[in-house]
């Protein structure tokens, strides 16, 4: 936590000392009540008290509770604005530190994890912030000030306090030992939850297809009853709190006036009867003045036991952001912005081996190719032979375990990633589109923004069509994940992003699978027709789309078993025969 909150920002500090000036202020007046008391109750039992000073006293009474509460205010002002305007920026520590994890860091915590960090722990560390600087100030200030206070005043009242104070330690110090570690379940318990929740939406189609909700509700009901059952044993502890702190509070109350009583009672007729009155009343009004520190010193035990309500999830949470924001990328940036002028958009691998963080053996081995400034290399192979893992190598979704990739000439991990990613064109299995509208979609990051660009784009990717029959036609709305479109129209969006942004290197990870012939064929002619100069890199699994590749490279169980023409791997490669023969008639073999 104390890490955590090291991020705090200067202006946040300087609220924090203002709010602590409020803080002792407020407790000053809070501890100046008693005196006045005292003044009022002796007063009061004195022969010669005058109403004007009862009246005074009574005054300045008023204007320390009406102060104390002013003070409270912007105390609270201050813990708000303190406790909002870190949660905002811690948030924007998380999200940018995420973008700039490679796939491993994302698989290592996993989307729900990330998710729950982002939001549910943010806002527990907000909480304790609001609260702890409204309380975990004030309460030793008040405490320790005081228990000053009421040093002299009476050893049986003294030893009364103490053992209810040493009462409370003792409860507190069981919920520390009970209930801590169950807090740090609860947030991992959390995460579960959402992972359960979050693949039941997203699969949602599926699981009704399956007649699956009773199952789906069966992982959801497990999840939830073990997360309610931590919560619920850590409710039932912490609520415990305030009773025996109402329970405490009272009986020692009860128990000072009993003292008190016995102590006044107790006083002998020595000196007269004036005498008497007079001893009797000073007893008396110390005992209200004692009574009124006593309620002050239990009460700043009752804030203490309010923050250890909040304390033990946040300190969990705050240890799991700093996770996040201590993990360093895998995948880090070079220095240079362009490689060598005369073999741009040239890509070359070099005896490439890759392994899965984790994984018992490789994915791709000894693999070695060169696509040359405006060919297009295709991708074929079984499924797991690892095409989509080796074109993730270039953007550096992964990096390789050994060996080296090149882009006009330089190693990739030389780029600097914008660099790197300005370069490339990249087409997801996926197609990802995002809220807005189609323009906003196509002339996506960092492309050209402007509509004939995005109009050029669309032509290309044989879009123009459906868009233009859209309500609003480039300015339509797309939904969250494009919803309100068909795989293959989505699938042409993406590829039309891919076209706006004008790259050296195109890279296709098998997107034009939802694509019927007719469209896939128009699609591929307008790229190599409007796209001239620029290497392609393609994933496909159907032969008739990588069949006018200029070269294909054949995969098996992550190694390149074949690389040539169509006609020529049909002659040398029996991997790539076999892939022809199950899709293509004979006549289409022969020809």
């Amino acid at each position: 936590m104390i890490k955590l909150l090291r991020r705090l920002s200067s202006m946040e500090w300087l609220q924090a000392a203002l709010s602590v000036v409020f803080i002792v202020t407020q407790v000053w007046l809070d501890l100046k009540l008693p005196d006045y008391m005292n003044e009022v109750t002796r007063l009061i039992t004195s022969e010669n008290a005058s109403m004007s000073d009862i009246w005074r006293n009574g005054g300045y009474m008023l204007l320390c509770t009406l102060g104390s509460a002013a003070s409270a205010i912007i105390v609270g002002f201050f813990a708000a604005r303190i406790g909002s305007s870190f949660a905002r920026r811690m948030r924007s520590f998380l999200f940018n530190k995420v973008e700039s994890f490679s796939m491993e860091e994302i698989n290592r915590f996993s989307t729900a994890s990330l998710i729950t960090r982002s939001t549910n722990d943010i806002t527990q560390v907000q909480m304790l912030i609001t609260m702890g600087l409204m309380v975990i100030v004030k309460a030793p200030i008040t405490a320790v000030w005081a228990v000053t206070k009421i040093v002299g005043k009476g050893f049986e009242w003294t030893m009364a306090t103490a053992g209810a104070t040493g009462l409370l330690l003792v409860f507190i110090g069981f919920i520390i030992i009970a209930v801590f570690p169950r807090f740090r379940t609860m947030q991992t318990l959390t995460d579960n939850l959402t992972r359960v929740s979050r693949e039941n939406l997203t699969g949602l189609r599926v699981i009704r297809a399956y007649n699956a909700e009773e199952y789906q509700d069966g992982k959801f009901t497990r999840a939830n009853d073990e997360f309610t059952g931590v919560q619920l044993f850590t409710g039932r502890a912490m609520s415990l709190m305030m009773p025996v702190m109402t329970v405490v509070m009272s009986g020692l109350n009860l128990l000072i006036n009993w003292i008190g009583a016995v102590v006044i009672n107790g006083v002998t007729d020595a000196g007269g009867l004036e005498a008497q009155l007079t001893e009797r009343g000073l007893l008396f009004s110390n005992m209200v003045v004692f009574s009124m520190y006593a309620m002050q010193v239990i009460m700043s035990f009752m804030m203490l036991v309010m923050i250890f309500i909040f304390l033990p999830r946040a300190s969990v949470s705050a240890k799991r952001i700093n996770e996040v924001l201590e993990t360093e990328p895998a995948v880090l940036g070079g220095g240079l912005i362009e490689g060598n002028p005369e073999l741009t958009g040239e890509v070359e691998f070099r005896n490439d081996r890759f392994r899965y963080p984790g994984a018992a053996e490789d994915v791709l081995r000894d693999v070695s190719f060169t696509a040359k400034r405006g060919e297009t290399v295709a991708f074929i192979g079984s499924t797991g032979s690892g095409k989509s893992t080796l074109i993730n190598l270039v953007p550096r979704f992964f990096d390789a375990t050994e060996g080296e990739i090149l882009i006009g000439g330089v190693n990739v991990r030389s780029y600097t990633l914008e660099a790197l990613y300005r370069k490339i064109g990249y087409v997801p299995q996926k197609a990802a589109l995002f809220r807005g509208t189609v323009a906003e979609n196509v002339a996506y990051g960092d492309s050209p923004k402007g509509l004939d660009g995005v109009k050029a784009a669309a032509a290309i990717a044989q879009s123009a069509d459906f868009i233009e029959a859209m309500e609003g036609c480039y300015e339509a709305d797309v939904a969250q994940a494009g919803a309100n479109l068909s795989g293959g129209q989505k699938q042409r969006l993406a590829i039309a992003r891919a076209v706006c942004r004008k790259p050296e290197l195109y890279i296709f990870d098998d997107s034009f699978s939802a694509l019927d012939y007719k469209t896939d064929r128009l699609l591929r002619d307008a790229l190599k027709r409007e796209t001239a100069g620029v290497t392609s890199l393609i994933v496909a699994q159907r032969v008739g789309t990588v069949m006018d590749a200029d070269r294909i490279v054949v995969l098996d169980e992550g190694r390149v078993v074949g690389i040539g023409t169509h006609r020529e791997l049909l002659k040398t490669c029996a991997v790539y025969k076999e892939i022809a023969a199950s899709q293509l008639s004979e006549e289409e073999l022969s020809a």
